[in-house]
């Protein structure tokens, strides 16, 4: 399995307030970009996966909820969370 109890651990411990944290924004945000680039891998391989297809779209629009209700909480967290991730906008 490619999401482990360890990895994501190390995931919210880093953007996260703290490695058992597993609610703030900004770990979660960290979270659905791991699984997305982790899904976009796996549909350069197999392009007709449509399953992975439709998981791949419902993670992009979660993070993007994510990210829109953190930049009308906090301007400055979102564009940290951005320029940490390397996301574009």
């Amino acid at each position: 399995m490619y999401l482990t109890k360890e990895k994501k651990e190390e995931i919210f411990a880093e953007y996260g307030k703290s490695a058992k944290d597993s609610g703030s924004v900004e770990g979660q945000i960290a979270l659905f970009t791991y699984r997305i680039q982790h899904l976009t891998e796996l549909m350069k391989k197999s392009k007709k996966d449509q399953v992975s297809e439709r998981a791949l779209v419902a993670l992009v629009g979660k993070r993007r909820h994510q990210l829109d209700y953190l930049k009308d909480v906090d301007i400055e967290r979102y564009r940290a969370i951005i320029k940490k991730l390397n996301l574009r906008k």
